[in-house]
């Protein structure tokens, strides 16, 4: 980064990163990915800075979870954006703020994903069952892929989710549901029914839940795995549990 010193300002900044587009295409022509990279990273310092401050925005307002992102997530990713796509940049002169409109695209789609796993959360007790029913169509063919990864797998052992009503810890004051579920639903509806329900949960709150339930593991060990508090697994698994009994309840209502 020592050629920065020579770009003060900003739009020094940009004549700069305008003359690397030239070699950058070239690297890219050659297959020199590593000499693109290196010649990136320069290129790339006042973006990150836009991504940190869009990151502590996000953060701050509620729109990304708590320590599951970081800028260097988005820098990563950018790389594999940039080199893949720079042949689409038109000239030079765009090249700059094609970095940061790529860079933003990726921060918009992470915080609508984010978003939509929110919406899932605070909406689930007002899907109908016909609703759940249609989520359990796509799921299962387009919804992505976990059905069919299990059903794809050789080895017995591997080859089931052990996902049973007991990981939702139902209340005894609950038993005439629990003896409908039990009479109406064979063991691979249940299955399916919480694969579905997790596979729209955030990914830390899902991780957590299968390192519980499927693996066994202990509240401290998990939160060591993730880096997060013992506070925050208990918060997850009690999230995800109630998410999936509320599913139950609202698919299969006891009549």
């Amino acid at each position: 980064m020592d050629n920065l010193k020579y770009y003060e300002s900003k739009k020094e900044f940009d004549v700069f990163v305008a003359s690397t587009f030239s070699d950058l295409k070239t690297y890219k022509s050659e297959n020199k990915q590593a000499a693109f990279n290196k010649l990136l990273l320069t290129d790339l310092f006042e973006v990150k800075r836009y991504i940190i401050k869009r990151l502590s925005t996000a953060l701050t307002k509620g729109n990304l979870p708590q320590n599951k992102y970081k800028a260097d997530d988005f820098i990563d990713q950018l790389f594999i954006e940039v080199y893949d796509h720079i042949n689409e940049v038109e000239n030079e002169k765009k090249f700059y703020p094609w970095l940061f409109k790529k860079a933003n695209d990726l921060l918009d789609d992470k915080i609508e994903e984010e978003s939509f796993d929110d919406f899932f959360l605070k909406n689930i007790d007002t899907y109908t069952q016909p609703e759940w029913d249609e989520m359990q169509e796509k799921f299962s063919t387009d919804g992505g892929g976990d059905l069919l990864l299990i059903e794809e797998l050789d080895d017995m052992s591997y080859n089931h989710n052990d996902y049973t009503l007991n990981h939702v810890f139902i209340e005894d004051e609950e038993k005439d549901w629990i003896e409908k579920i039990d009479k109406d639903l064979s063991a691979k509806d249940i299955e399916n029914q919480i694969a579905l329900v997790l596979h729209h949960l955030p990914l830390e709150m899902r991780t957590v839940f299968q390192l519980s339930t499927v693996q066994h593991l202990e509240l401290g060990d998990i939160a060591q795995i993730q880096n997060i508090t013992i506070e925050t697994v208990k918060l997850h698994l009690a999230t995800a549990k109630n998410a999936l009994k509320v599913s139950f309840m609202n698919r299969y209502p006891v009549k």
